[in-house]
């Protein structure tokens, strides 16, 4: 069943520069003082705000602790550069079979750019404002981003992650931010608090939802969104914060809470061990306060050493320092929460892409594993179109609106490789429209057509994540049966494929 093909020259907000929103925008009070923008020469009516602090460095005392809210402050801040990505293992050289000459750029770019600094002090967010107000002269729904690696790599100092072309395509502020990774995310250690990089997250929102009305921004439309781990992330959340969610929809591309395994409690706190003997700090008194005193390239080295855990697919090993269950922000069975219903009533659009082992393949070919057909199969089916399915259920059986979708366009300028396909973080490009400048190709026209496509669906939701997408005829997940909505079939540019499946 085909959705009505909708006209791509009514998809985006059709809004035009405000000389006076302009003026308003470029300085923004809020919190931690008056912040200041800075204007694009490429998208003109985009405001940029960058490195953004939004909680106290984790540093000294600080690191490994959960983080801390800024101080009040009336000072003045220039947001015209990036902050430090959080530290992360160096990005390596991806090796396999016929890479295309734009691999490189796009896995570089994607998981973690060479060039960027690193810091401890890394806690920022970036936003993007069109000098516009909303629909009917109000504030703009939020559109904020958590990026994916595995929760041990990934910066937002990307122009895989640049906002300004979807702001200025569509009524959104959108907003990314750094958490801590790794190690310093998620370091296992025994007694103490522990996701911090998920913390981060919810301090974030926090202060989004404190200040972004003065970037135009509505602070009761906070949608929010992620990719893989980022994915896991905004899932979690629905059930970290079920009484307080502060957001008012989740987007979860090609991740979500049933997806990956979790690391056990015994393996971080034997994984914590290592880093602690190899950087010294075994025979101290405090070990505590002799990692803290620990120059952090130290503790970064030492962490590199310790191996993934072996999971029930070669294509992804268990992440040494990732979300281990606290019963505060991360849980151990979310089946069982599932079927009591223990989740914020957040609607959620969710889904994945057709192939997603074609990305996981180049990592494994590095550690010298080459999967078979069927363990890529099994991978996809286990680790995406399952919980896809059962997320979206377990949403609908308690009266919440799911969606779903499957991206499956190939285009030339994404492509990692002869049949790399529709694979993990290709739809990405759609959304923030950037594959032209992740690449150095052009788009094609066709390809063009779907990014607007795309960003008006996505859009739509985070206007009304309740009833939004039913503008476009995309119905709820469960409504009349399991409707999965295919994006970029045979790499259309305009209009859905409607197609009822048994995701299970």
């Amino acid at each position: 069943m085909a959705l009505p093909v909708i006209l791509l020259g009514l998809l985006g907000s059709g809004l035009c520069c405000q000389p006076r929103a302009i003026f308003q925008l470029l300085t923004a009070k809020t919190t931690n003082g008056i912040i200041t923008g800075h204007l694009l020469d490429d998208v003109p009516c985009v405001v940029e705000y960058l490195g953004i602090p939004y909680a106290q460095p984790p540093v000294g005392d600080l690191r490994f602790e959960a983080p801390q809210k800024l101080d009040a402050t009336n000072g003045r801040y220039d947001a015209a550069n990036f902050g430090h990505d959080c530290p992360h293992s160096a990005h390596t050289k991806p090796e396999y079979p016929q890479l295309t000459a734009q691999a490189q750029s796009i896995i570089s770019y994607f998981s973690s750019p060479p060039g960027t600094k690193h810091s401890e002090d890394c806690l920022t967010l970036n936003i993007w404002s069109k000098a516009t107000q909303g629909a009917h002269g109000s504030k703009k729904p939020v559109f904020v981003f958590f990026h994916g690696g595995a929760f041990a790599a990934g910066n937002t100092n990307s122009p895989f992650y640049n906002g300004k072309y979807l702001a200025n395509a569509q009524n959104l502020v959108v907003i990314t931010v750094n958490y801590r990774l790794g190690v310093f995310g998620f370091p296992g250690a025994p007694g103490e608090t522990q996701n911090l990089g998920l913390r981060d997250q919810r301090l974030a929102v926090q202060w989004i939802h404190d200040n972004v009305e003065s970037f135009g921004g509505d602070a009761g439309k906070i949608t929010i969104a992620g990719q893989s781990a980022g994915g896991v992330s905004v899932d979690y959340w629905a059930y970290a914060y079920r009484q307080d969610p502060i957001a008012h929809g989740i987007i979860a591309h090609s991740g979500n809470a049933l997806s990956f395994p979790g690391l056990s409690a015994q393996d971080a706190e034997e994984h914590w061990a290592v880093v602690v003997q190899a950087v010294g700090c075994v025979d101290n008194v405090n070990r505590m306060a002799c990692m803290k005193r620990v120059e952090w390239k130290r503790i970064l080295d030492a962490a590199a050493t310790v191996k993934a855990v072996k999971s029930d697919s070669r294509l992804r090993p268990v992440p040494p320092f990732s979300p281990v269950p606290d019963d505060q922000v991360v849980f151990s069975n979310y089946t069982a929460l599932n079927s009591n219903g223990s989740f914020a009533p957040l609607p959620i659009l969710l889904g994945n892409n057709r192939d997603e082992d074609k990305y996981y393949a180049i990592a494994a070919y590095a550690r010298g594993v080459i999967p078979t057909a069927k363990e890529s199969a099994d991978f996809v089916l286990n680790s995406f179109t399952r919980p896809v399915a059962q997320q979206a259920q377990a949403r609908h059986d308690n009266g919440i609106p799911s969606w779903a979708y499957r991206y499956e366009a190939d285009w030339d300028n994404t492509r990692l490789f002869p049949g790399s396909g529709a694979y993990h973080g290709v739809d990405l490009h759609m959304i923030f429209g950037a594959s032209a400048d992740v690449s150095g190709l052009a788009t094609t026209l066709e390809q063009r057509g779907l990014t607007e496509l795309m960003q008006y669906a996505w859009y739509l939701f985070c206007e009304d994540p309740w009833d939004g997408l039913t503008r476009i005829g995309w119905p709820r997940f469960g409504d009349g049966g399991n409707a999965m909505l295919i994006l970029g079939h045979d790499d259309e540019q305009a209009g859905f494929e409607l197609i009822q499946r048994d995701m299970q």
